[in-house]
């Protein structure tokens, strides 16, 4: 049976190393589908980034999480360079939607699960949802406004591309560090229908260790999907 999603390795951390780091890793193995993650990093290592993405081996971008101090120039870097599909924001970048303008049929909403939804959060507006498994998950159990935010809208908005990360079933959280293969378990918890073509592995660890990551969760999500 082919399998109707791809599990992308992501450029992810805190600062200059880290990304550096897994950059190196990507090059090594000749990687050339990646997906990125700018949340941790201001502009000039963004600057620096960029840079180093034009020299390596990568061909194809098909997620950024874009960040609040970004703004159109940085999707068009990824969308001419690596013809970037899916940019996702969070619940505040629609208070900012201008600086991103007129790429919005590519922002892709991420939701948190703190039982807090913003008037001005309308994810019609935009291109869809990005569900982070995770959020997800814990919004589930947490019983919160975002879980309802996204049920309510199941019908009528795009389910069109995922983070996945663990999940910590005792504190109710997301993990971005993954210690244990035990923590994706979760993910066959989920309904099936919040599930996208495109999900984007949204850990701290090590490319080689991600790239081990996405044999199991090849493996359990085409079981279960």
């Amino acid at each position: 049976m082919e399998i109707p999603f791809q599990i992308y390795p992501s450029i992810t951390g805190y600062g200059d190393i880290d990304w550096q780091s897994k950059l190196e890793e990507i090059n090594k193995l000749k990687l050339k589908e990646v997906a990125v993650f700018l949340g941790h990093f201001n502009k000039k290592e963004r600057d620096h980034l960029y840079k180093s993405l034009i020299k390596s081996s990568i061909e194809k971008i098909p997620l950024v999480h874009l960040r609040n101090d970004t703004d159109k120039k940085d999707m068009e870097f990824f969308i001419k360079n690596y013809g970037t599909k899916y940019f996702n924001i969070h619940e505040k970048g629609f208070d900012i939607l201008d600086q991103w303008n007129p790429y919005w049929d590519r922002l892709y909403l991420e939701m948190n699960y703190d039982n807090q939804v913003d008037e001005n959060v309308k994810v019609e507006n935009i291109g869809g949802f990005c569900i982070d498994l995770s959020h997800f998950k814990a919004s589930i159990d947490r019983d919160t406004k975002e879980a309802k935010y996204i049920f309510s809208r199941k019908d009528k908005i795009k389910f069109s591309c995922n983070h996945l990360n663990g999940y910590d079933p005792i504190s109710r959280k997301d993990k971005h560090t993954i210690t244990d293969l035990k923590d994706f378990d979760y993910l066959t918890t989920l309904p099936k229908l919040v599930f996208s073509e495109v999900i984007a592995l949204e850990v701290f660890n090590s490319i080689r260790e991600q790239l081990e990551f996405k044999k199991y969760l090849e493996k359990i999500l085409d079981d279960y999907l």
